[in-house]
């Protein structure tokens, strides 16, 4: 799984009660939606396969970058751990 454009806890996995993470999501150049919504499914399936389960989630929009670039969505995710 490649996470370039995330950044993620590295409690992770550690069998803490709760990770954050966040997911920056691109718009696409051309057209409407997200160019990278794959990732964020792999972000959240990967937790699950963990033992965490997606508790919350909060967006808030980072600007656009560069020429034609794309405005970009921060998602910040918090997983709780499945007991």
């Amino acid at each position: 799984m490649n996470l370039n454009s995330s950044s993620f806890s590295g409690a992770s996995g550690k069998n803490l009660d709760y990770v954050v993470m966040q997911v920056t999501l691109k718009e696409k150049l051309l057209g409407t939606g997200s160019g990278n919504l794959t990732e964020l499914e792999n972000v959240i399936n990967t937790q699950a396969t963990k033992g965490y389960r997606l508790h919350t989630i909060t967006t808030s929009n980072g600007g656009s970058k560069g020429l034609m670039g794309g405005d970009r969505i921060q998602a910040t995710l918090v997983f709780e751990k499945i007991k």
